[in-house]
């Protein structure tokens, strides 16, 4: 479900302590007592907000906001990655952080004490969660393997060529900075070039206008030294990509030139699931209690298009879905097809407190696997590849469906 902020509602999930410290640092409100409010009944703070200056409250407001979007399971993981990197020299910090989080009630008293107390964490965690709630991913392999340059020249190389590639091919890119940062063993490149100006419609101090913006717009780059890839985000023209890969390559890999990109033919054998014997391989103690396939579709190997997609409710029986596989079988001859997608779904534990979340996986013939890349599609494709469902060489595998769209 979709969170909506507001700054109400925002006051009233964050401890009157905490609001408190916020608004001391800034020398507000020092005729309230905190203490004497209660708990999330924010109505005097509220009004008091309210009496202050437009152009005071956008500047805190933007930081509410971005507290408020770090208050959540993904927010929290976003912020222990950043900390493992800032605490890497010192892992008895890193373990008393993590510990002293974890203890607190609410994600939002764990992010609002993040940005009160470990500033040297806040950024890098705004960034990653940003990039994990995004879409549009494009990867390249063949990066080879060398390291990330991140020195400060590096990163100047890297922003000159994206705002000039942009200037002079869509007049855009004035200006452009470039923001790196290390999660695990990923190298995450954050890039804001200079938009098209802009107007808005707004209200400025009573006066009813047009305002003009510089706004930014975003290009992230995500390196896998060990995978040999480059993740690319960029919501623009897709003739933009390969250049914007080629830039990545020859200033931060110091490569002489863009790799070629070689078609990924590995393939799913997916028929393997179509097996009630088939067994998933995950261990005790990783917060994985169940897998099981919610969902088949069959391709016939001689009639391209003709396809039969079986769908069983799981909730009580893990193998409703082979039941129905026997009764359509009855009927249809089905080693005239092939399973070319596949829906798993996987009971996880994230949090002990809370009931276990459930996961749908959709893999699909070719390759294709809806996990994305965070800490727990992670460990749910570590599930699936123990399991012997990964993507190999087509040599490898004994039958080759007919190609299907995911």
């Amino acid at each position: 479900m979709a969170r909506h902020y507001s700054t109400k509602s925002f006051f009233r999930q964050i401890p009157n302590t905490l609001l408190a410290r916020y608004f001391a640092d800034r020398e507000l409100f020092s005729d309230l007592d905190f203490a004497a409010m209660k708990e999330t009944k924010p109505d005097e703070l509220f009004a008091a907000w309210l009496d202050l200056p437009e152009e005071q409250r956008k500047p805190m407001d933007a930081e509410f906001q971005d507290i408020f979007e770090l208050s959540c399971e993904k927010g929290f993981h976003a912020i222990i990655d950043e900390a493992r990197w800032q605490m890497l020299a010192n892992q008895e910090t890193l373990t008393e952080f993590i510990e002293s989080l974890s203890e607190l009630p609410s994600h939002y008293h764990r992010a609002m004490v993040t940005y009160l107390d470990h500033t040297e964490c806040w950024r890098g965690a705004i960034r990653f969660y940003h990039a994990d709630t995004l879409p549009y991913w494009r990867k390249r392999k063949n990066m080879g393997h060398k390291p990330a340059a991140v020195d400060d020249d590096s990163i100047r190389q890297l922003a000159a060529q994206i705002r000039n590639y942009f200037h002079l091919t869509e007049g855009r890119g004035n200006n452009c900075v470039v923001e790196p940062f290390r999660r695990g063993e990923l190298d995450y490149f954050f890039a804001y070039p200079e938009d098209y100006s802009q107007q808005s419609i707004e209200w400025v101090d009573g006066e009813f206008g047009r305002v003009p913006h510089n706004p930014a717009f975003e290009v992230i780059f995500v390196y896998s030294q060990k995978e040999g890839t480059l993740d690319l985000n960029f919501r623009g023209t897709r003739k933009a990509v390969e250049p914007l890969q080629g830039m990545f390559a020859t200033t931060i890999l110091k490569l002489d030139k863009l790799p070629p990109d070689p078609t990924d033919e590995r393939i799913y054998n997916l028929d393997e699931l179509g097996r009630r014997d088939f067994d998933f391989v995950y261990g005790t103690g990783g917060g994985i209690e169940e897998v099981a396939v919610r969902k088949l579709r069959l391709s016939s190997r001689f009639k391209k298009g003709e396809r039969i997609t079986l769908e069983a409710d799981i909730t009580n029986d893990a193998d409703a879905i082979y039941n129905l596989l026997d009764r359509i079988g009855k009927a249809t001859p089905l080693h005239l097809y092939n399973i070319t997608q596949v829906e798993i779904v996987a009971s996880v534990v994230v949090d002990p407190d809370k009931p276990a979340k459930i996961i749908p996986i959709r893999i699909t013939y070719p390759n294709s696997c809806s996990l994305k890349y965070d800490e727990l599609g992670m460990k749910l494709r570590d599930m699936l590849e123990a399991s012997g469902i990964e993507p190999k060489e087509p040599e490898e595998v004994e039958k080759t469906p007919e190609p299907a769209e995911a």
